[in-house]
């Protein structure tokens, strides 16, 4: 297929499009500064900029695309036109090799498209131009968006009457891309991430939910064989068995913390709080889960605490039970091997205070900022080769937040650590 001719697509560097700007034109260019130095968000700037130059040049339909994988992809972001519907939506993508746009990110000339429907004839597979042809546009003018010498993506300007646009539109065209280009970049850069995060949050989730049930599955199994249900073990085969377990429990552990971290960063953790009897329905349940562990590494627990009912705390018991299995957790993988890790809570004062102490490393002031954040792991020599992903005290401190409470630790390097967290008492609590 021959190429357009010039007088349906032609290009014109910056430099040869440059006009005097009028009165007007000047004053809506001053207006995007101070909007763009406002902090105002880019569907505001460009709204304006739409209602403001529409009166002054040709304008239909605004426009603004990206460049996505690398550069080569080319993704439409935001549009507002004068009619409904967009045919051409945000979200739209196109392979930029091989497109009248490749011209403009490698020479950063503006491109005049003057009748799109001769256009078509000589580019048939070009669907962008098909839509915006079903939208009723008919000539266009694209510049491109750049940032410190980084060309980030397009603004193109429609108009649904063809040869309408000039050199001098381009020149106000180019000079309004210039004002908004790194507002653009960085409000698009914070919806990615935004998106990034989203999507990080449901793969999160989903990868735990289906690891768990297999892994849980095997636990089960393998606990059949060892009580020898379908026949006596050789001392090998319990063994082997026993490692199976061992280390299937392990990642159990690991799936529990990344469900746990998915609710918290999807939003999901709401507490439910009213007042329990923290020993029976959050201490002990807590404990089951982390009493093999704690026997595996023959450890002695110590408790302080009443034993009558009298320790009562204002929770939500299902939510406070993730927050002492990590705690308890953690004093078991980094405590001394046949340590001593010591529970205490105490429902009387002001708050309600609830400790694990364990006997082991601790860890030194300089890395007391690590803890309590997503992902961070302490990097003493004592700990660094310790299994941990520094996800349980993260969802943990998350947790404590959302009782409007707070959570700390104390420690002396290489003899203990203990991690104390407070809640405050609901208003129809009678404080013991």
């Amino acid at each position: 297929m021959n190429q357009p001719t010039s007088s349906i697509l032609e290009y014109f560097p910056p430099d040869e499009v440059g006009e005097c700007l009028n009165a007007d034109e000047n004053q809506i260019l001053d207006t995007i500064n101070q909007r763009v130095a406002a902090g105002e968000n880019l569907p505001a700037i460009m709204d304006y900029v739409f209602d403001a130059t529409r009166s002054l040049y040709p304008c239909d339909r605004i426009g603004i695309a990206f460049l996505e994988d690398n550069g080569q992809r080319v993704v439409a972001h935001w549009a507002r036109a004068l009619y409904e519907p967009l045919y051409l939506g945000n979200g739209y993508a196109e392979d930029l090799r091989g497109s009248s746009l490749e011209a403009v990110i490698e020479t950063g000339r503006v491109r005049f498209i003057h009748d799109l429907e001769t256009y078509l004839e000589y580019k048939p597979m070009s669907v962008s131009t098909e839509l915006l042809i079903k939208e009723g546009v008919r000539s266009s003018m694209t510049c491109p968006l750049h940032v410190d010498n980084r060309r980030i993506g397009f603004m193109f300007r429609s108009s649904r009457e063809p040869h309408c646009y000039t050199r001098r539109h381009a020149a106000f065209h180019l000079r309004i891309a210039e004002r908004l280009s790194q507002a653009v970049e960085k409000a698009y850069r914070i919806e990615q991430l935004e998106e990034a995060n989203r999507a990080y949050t449901e793969m999160l989730g989903f990868v735990s939910h289906e690891l768990k049930s297999p892994v849980s599955s095997i636990v089960m199994d393998a606990n059949v064989l060892l009580g020898e249900y379908l026949g006596p073990l050789a001392d090998k085969q319990r063994a082997k068995l026993e490692k199976i377990v061992t280390k299937s429990q392990y990642l159990l552990g690991l799936v529990r913390e990344y469900l746990d971290l998915a609710r918290i960063e999807a939003g999901d953790l709401e507490p439910t709080k009213k007042e329990v009897d923290f020993v029976s329905d959050v201490f002990e349940p807590s404990l089951d889960i982390v009493q093999s562990q704690i026997d595996d590494n023959q450890a002695t627990l110590e408790t302080d605490f009443p034993t009558d009912g009298k320790a009562k705390a204002f929770c939500d018991p299902d939510l406070m039970r993730i927050v002492m299995v990590n705690l308890l957790s953690n004093a078991v993988k980094y405590g001394n091997k046949e340590g001593h890790i010591r529970v205490r809570l105490d429902p009387d004062g002001d708050v309600f205070v609830g400790s694990v102490w364990n006997e082991g490393p601790g860890f030194p002031d300089s890395e007391r900022s690590r803890l309590f954040r997503r992902f961070s792991r302490l990097q003493t020599p004592e700990l660094v080769k310790r299994k941990g992903t520094g996800v349980g005290l993260f969802t943990t401190w998350q947790i404590v937040q959302l009782h409007d409470g707070r959570i700390y630790a104390d420690s002396e390097h290489g003899s203990w650590a203990e991690f104390t967290f407070e809640l405050p008492h609901g208003q129809n609590t009678e404080k013991r």
